[in-house]
């Protein structure tokens, strides 16, 4: 028998602790493309694919995901675009971050598909972040009450991508960010919705969790060497729960980016409604 979604997500909800089962389904399935690229990163680790390189294998294969996502509307265009925004901002620190005068990782491998010293496939892994979040909206029909003005978001977020930039020849200015995101979001909830339950979260235990999350697969993937850190003299060290603030960072530009992008196709849609 063929369930929906709405079926299963309810089959689990009978379960023991089946709230929090429904939820972790619903994150999964908002994940898609962040888990299938992490997979495919975990498997090139251990299984050698002829004629190219691991990481021009990883390469082709987000690409492979992302036509496949759109052609079965698991993605819509707008999310689409989104991820290669996404794509193109994670490569801009990439390259920075990986240039010869910083250092900050490298990546061991060789490939076709690359700038410099980065990979392409390397942008996918910021996409993923953008990805999921662009699809939580949707996924879990998320609203918000009290949320900051986008103005001020806008600036955070232009202050934290430049931070990850400046931070090499001046100050460290992430603790004042990190206050900063508690300033306009403590009193921001976010509202999502399970099953047919709508259940509300505060938005900054939302930003640690998810951060907390990608640091997790950021340990598994640095444990299969597909990049490293200058201090890592094994691939199994872990990374520092230090990290966690740095995804926190980044994970709210996506966020903010998200939101934007989302705002001005609402704003869109209503000027095309009035036309009408």
């Amino acid at each position: 028998m063929k369930y929906t979604k709405h079926q299963i997500i309810t089959r689990l909800k009978r379960l023991p602790g089946g709230a929090l089962w429904a939820f972790g389904v619903r994150q999964a399935w908002a994940a898609l493309f962040g888990g299938l690229l992490l997979a495919a990163i975990i498997f090139t680790k251990y299984v050698d694919l002829p004629l190219l390189a691991r990481y021009d294998w990883l390469f082709l294969f987000a690409i492979a995901v992302q036509l496949f996502m759109l052609l079965s509307k698991l993605e819509k265009p707008h999310e689409v675009l989104t991820i290669l925004l996404f794509h193109l901002v994670g490569l801009g620190m990439e390259l920075f971050k990986t240039s010869a005068s910083i250092g900050a990782w490298s990546y061991p491998g060789d490939a076709i598909f690359r700038i410099g010293a980065v990979p392409l496939f390397a942008g996918f892994m910021y996409a993923a972040v953008g990805s999921y979040i662009a699809r939580s909206w949707r996924v879990m029909n998320l609203s918000f009450d009290h949320y900051p003005k986008r103005i001020y978001t806008l600036l955070l977020a232009a202050a934290i991508y430049a931070n990850f930039f400046t931070h090499h020849y001046i100050y460290d200015f992430r603790y004042f960010l990190f206050a900063a995101v508690v300033v306009l979001f403590f009193r921001t909830r976010v509202n999502y919705v399970v099953s047919t339950t709508v259940r509300h979260m505060p938005m900054v235990v939302a930003f640690v969790l998810i951060a907390v999350v990608i640091w997790l697969a950021e340990n598994i993937a640095t444990f299969t060497g597909v990049w490293l850190y200058p201090n890592q003299v094994a691939h199994w060290q872990l990374v520092g729960p230090a990290k966690i603030g740095s995804w926190l960072l980044l994970m709210i530009i996506s966020f903010i980016m998200v939101d934007i992008l989302y705002r001005i196709r609402a704003r869109l849609a209503v000027r095309q409604t009035v036309t009408l």
